[in-house]
C-alpha cells in the first residue's frame, strides 16, 4: 500500500530515513581534555562524536592554555563548563615553556644532580597546579550539582587533566581513558593491570627495541622498579589523601583510574612491537590522520614552483614556539642548500641565512602538506601526532628529538628504516643537509615508509572509527564489561602469594611427615636387628 501511494523511489528514501532515525543514539559525554597536543587528540574524537549526533560537554579550567572556550564556532558545537582556578593561564604556560627550554637547550649539558633538582621542582609545580584544579572542581558544590543534573552517559578523560577519574567515580559514570603512554608505563601497569615483562617490553621512554642486550634488560628492570616506587610514593604523598577525603573511604588515585572501562591507547602495531595487552585496551594510533585537503592558493603556488625537486616540510610542534638564533641559523643555512623548496613553521625574527627557497609560516596545514604529492621529506621533533601523519601519507623523516618520548619514538622509526635521527644541540648544517639528501634520494627510505603505511592503513576500521565505536559502546551498555578480575585482587592474591604459601606449607608438612616416617622405619629396623638376651 505504501509503495502504491508514494512510489518505489520515495518509499525507499522514507525507509532509509526511518532506519537511521530509529537506530541513532544521541548520548551525552563529559570530556576532560588535556593540553597542547593532548587536546588535539581528544578534539578529533569529540568532533566525530558531535558529527554522530552526540552531545559533548567539555569541563575546562579558565586557565587552560589550549582550549579556547571563547571561540564562537566551538561554542556552537560543544557545551563548555568553565570553572575558576587560583592561577592564571600565563603562569601555567610559562611553567611549560621553562620545562621545554631546559629540555631542549640545557638538559644535555646539566649534571645528574641539576637534572634531578629541576625535574623534581617542575613535577611538584605541575602537581600543585593539578591539585588546585582538583580542589576547584570537586569542592565546587554548584559545579558538581550541575554535573549530576546533566545525566551524562560516560566520561572521556585524558589523564593530563587530573581528577577527571575521581569526578567520574563520584558521579557513578563509566570511564574511558585516552592515553599515549605514561612514564615507565606506570598507569598502564599498576592502574590498568597490563602485563609488561621487562625482558622484552622496555619502559617508555627508553629507546630500546624488544630484543635487548643483557645491559639493556638490566636497565629495563631497574627503570620499572624505580618508576613504580617513585610514582607510588608521590601519589601517596599528594593525591591519595585527597581521593580518600572526597570519597569518604580509603582510596588511591590508581584504584580510581583502574575503574576505566576502556583505555584508548594512541599507538598501534605499526610502530610498536608485539607485547601483552588486555581486552579493554584498544590501540588507536593515528586516529587524527585523514586524507589531505587542498592547500591555500598562495601555499599551493609555492609548492608547485618546486618542480620535480619537491618540498620539505619542517615543524617542531605546537609547544616549541621559537628557536635560539644560533640554532635557527644552522637550520636556515642547511635548508638554503637544498634543491627542494622548504615550508617551515617558524615564529620570531627570520634567520639571516634564510634563502629564497624557504617559506616561513607561523602556522602550517601540516596534514595537507604531508599528503601533497610534491612533499619529499618531513623534518620533525618526533611528536607522535606528526609521526603518524607522516606514516599515513608515507613521507620519510629526518627526526630531531627535543624532549619527552621523542627520542624513543624516533629510535623506533630509525630501526624500521624510515627515518634518520640527529642531535638538536650538536647538529651542523652539513649534517642536516646530508640527512635530508639521504632520505630523499635513497629509495629504501620511501619504500620502507610506503610498506609501513600500507600496514597502518590495513585495518578493519579506521583508528577514529574504532575509538568512537568504543565510546558509543560504553554509553549504550553502561560500561564495556571487559575489565579483568585482577582489579578485585590485592597484590598478595594477584601474585598468588597465598597459594605459594599454602603449597610451601604442604611441602614442609610432607617433608616433616616423610622425615618422621623414615626415622620411625629406621628405629623399627634397629629393634629387629638387636640380639635377644637370656
Amino acid at each position: 500500500f505504501l509503495v502504491n501511494m508514494l512510489g518505489m523511489k520515495t518509499c525507499s528514501v522514507f525507509l532509509v530515513l526511518l532506519c537511521v532515525s530509529t537506530s541513532a543514539f544521541g548520548g551525552h559525554v563529559l570530556v576532560f581534555p588535556g593540553e597542547y597536543s593532548h587536546w588535539l587528540n581528544i578534539r578529533t574524537i569529540v568532533d566525530e562524536l558531535v558529527r554522530r549526533n552526540h552531545s559533548v560537554t567539555l569541563l575546562v579550567a579558565d586557565a587552560s592554555p589550549s582550549v579556547n572556550y571563547n571561540n564562537s564556532l566551538d561554542a556552537a558545537k560543544f557545551n563548555f563548563l568553565v570553572y575558576k582556578v587560583p592561577f592564571s593561564r600565563s603562569e601555567f604556560h610559562q611553567l611549560t615553556e621553562n620545562l621545554v627550554h631546559f629540555s631542549m637547550y640545557e638538559y644535555h649539558a646539566a649534571s645528574y644532580l641539576e637534572r634531578f633538582r629541576k625535574m623534581h621542582a617542575w613535577t611538584q609545580a605541575f602537581l600543585g597546579y593539578g591539585l588546585k584544579q582538583c580542589e576547584s572542581m570537586l569542592r565546587n558544590k554548584q559545579l558538581m550539582a550541575t554535573l549530576r543534573d546533566a545525566a551524562f552517559h560516560a566520561v572521556l578523560l585524558d589523564p593530563m587533566a587530573m581528577c577527571g577519574d575521581l569526578v567520574a567515580d563520584v558521579l557513578g559514570l563509566p570511564l574511558i581513558i585516552s592515553l599515549r603512554f605514561s612514564f615507565g608505563a606506570v598507569l598502564e601497569r599498576h592502574c590498568g593491570h597490563v602485563p609488561a615483562p621487562p625482558s622484552y617490553v622496555p619502559p617508555p621512554p627508553l629507546p630500546y627495541s624488544d630484543r635487548m642486550s643483557f645491559t639493556e634488560r638490566l636497565v629495563s628492570v631497574l627503570t620499572y622498579a624505580f618508576t613504580s616506587a617513585v610514582t607510588k610514593l608521590v601519589w601517596s604523598w599528594t593525591l591519595d589523601g585527597f581521593y580518600s577525603e572526597i570519597k569518604g573511604s580509603p582510596s588511591t588515585m590508581c584504584e580510581t583510574l583502574g575503574r576505566a572501562d576502556i583505555w584508548l591507547m594512541r599507538n598501534f602495531w605499526d610502530m610498536e612491537t608485539p607485547r601483552p595487552t588486555l581486552p579493554n585496551f584498544k590501540h588507536v594510533g593515528g586516529l587524527h590522520c585523514k586524507p589531505a585537503a587542498p592547500l591555500p592558493e598562495d601555499l599551493e603556488a609555492f609548492v608547485q614552483s618546486s618542480g620535480e625537486a619537491g618540498v620539505v616540510v619542517v615543524t617542531f610542534g605546537s609547544m616549541v614556539t621559537n628557536l635560539t638564533s644560533e640554532r635557527a641559523e644552522v637550520f636556515a643555512a642547511a635548508f638554503g642548500r637544498l634543491p627542494q623548496k622548504v615550508v617551515w613553521r617558524y615564529r620570531g625574527e627570520p634567520p639571516k641565512a634564510l634563502s629564497a627557497n624557504t617559506k616561513l609560516l607561523k602556522w602550517i596545514p601540516q596534514n595537507d602538506l604531508l599528503g601533497h604529492p610534491k612533499t619529499r621529506a618531513f623534518v620533525t621533533h618526533g611528536g607522535a601526532n606528526g609521526l603518524y601523519e607522516a606514516l599515513f601519507h608515507a613521507v620519510p623523516l629526518v627526526g630531531i628529538p627535543l624532549f619527552g618520548d621523542q627520542p624513543d619514538n624516533l629510535a623506533r622509526l630509525v630501526r624500521l628504516g624510515i627515518a634518520v635521527s640527529l642531535d638538536f644541540n650538536h647538529l651542523t648544517s652539513d649534517q642536516l643537509t646530508e640527512a635530508l639528501d639521504t632520505v630523499i634520494t635513497q629509495g629504501s627510505y620511501r619504500a620502507s615508509m610506503r610498506r609501513l603505511s600500507r600496514i597502518h592503513r590495513d585495518q578493519p576500521a579506521t583508528p577514529l572509527d574504532t575509538a568512537v565505536y568504543w565510546v558509543e559502546f560504553v554509553m549504550r551498555h553502561g560500561g564495556a564489561h571487559l575489565r579483568p578480575a585482577s582489579h578485585h585482587l590485592n597484590w598478595f592474591q594477584y601474585h598468588s602469594m597465598d597459594v605459594a604459601g599454602a603449597l610451601l606449607l604442604l611441602l614442609l608438612a610432607a617433608a616433616v611427615l616423610c622425615r618422621a616416617g623414615v626415622r620411625c622405619l629406621l628405629r623399627g629396623c634397629r629393634r629387629q636387628r638387636r640380639p635377644k638376651r637370656d
